[in-house]
């Protein structure tokens, strides 16, 4: 079936991209037009939108750009076959999606008083890939030699180690939700932020500045925030805090 060819409007539009990234995408060779007008207006046509929704696929998945250009730009590259790995990794983001869903639901209904939650039951879909993947994105404010660091560590741990440090920061999490009433400056709460830094220890160890980066991040960044939402609708706030008189303290 033939198509009529797209321009970079129509096609940045269509996609949900920018112009901007088609350009970029066409400089470096990851996205070539169909078609180049005498005027230099760029055109797309079949051929080039299964390119590009390979390439967000890739992107969904968090390949980067130069990983993305390799790979569809084998000449064994299978259209049919990629397609089949993103729907495996779109059915498995599905699940995950629907076990913090039902979290979520499990959540509110225990602070609504209508059931009671397990410890365990705060953090029912948090695997230990998305804690490990938020770490170092919280790294990454900072320096990449950070993360590779970061990523040298956690790798280095047994299975027994890992799952005695994820349970560890869960502990953390779910104390300092129990002593929030006491208030941020109060000792016990004090004494749950000191805990906390020295978990980070397992990955990475920030100055006091830092700590109060990251703090921030947990409340600035969404996908941070939605996470202790979960736990509690306003631990994120209450860690920003806490942490603050925390370094506070520490500077005097």
């Amino acid at each position: 079936m033939n198509r009529s060819l797209l321009t970079v409007k129509q096609l940045s539009k269509l996609a949900g991209v920018t112009p901007r990234t088609l350009h970029h995408y066409d400089e470096i060779g990851l996205l070539k037009p169909s078609r180049v007008g005498e005027n230099g207006y760029r055109y797309y046509g079949e051929e080039s939108l299964l390119r590009l929704q390979q390439i967000l696929f890739y992107r969904e998945l968090g390949i980067p750009l130069e990983d993305i250009k390799k790979i569809i730009g084998r000449r064994d590259f299978d259209v049919l076959g990629a397609l089949g790995s993103h729907k495996d990794a779109l059915k498995k983001q599905v699940t995950r999606l629907n076990r913090l869903i039902q979290t979520v639901d499990n959540t509110i209904n225990h602070l609504k008083g209508n059931t009671i939650m397990s410890e365990k039951s705060y953090f029912e879909g948090f695997s230990e890939e998305e804690q490990e993947k938020y770490a170092q994105e919280a790294e990454e404010l900072y320096d990449a030699e950070s993360v590779r660091e970061s990523n040298r560590k956690w790798k280095g741990y047994s299975a027994a180690k890992k799952e005695a440090i994820m349970a560890e920061g869960k502990a953390v999490y779910t104390d300092m939700i129990a002593a929030m009433p006491k208030g941020a400056a109060s000792a016990d709460v004090q004494a749950i932020v000191e805990r906390w830094r020295r978990h980070l220890e397992y990955f990475w160890t920030p100055n006091l500045d830092q700590l109060i980066g990251l703090a921030n991040g947990y409340n600035d960044d969404p996908r941070f925030k939605a996470n202790f939402d979960q736990m509690h609708p306003r631990l994120a706030e209450f860690m920003r805090a806490a942490v603050s008189v925390y370094v506070s303290n520490q500077k005097k």
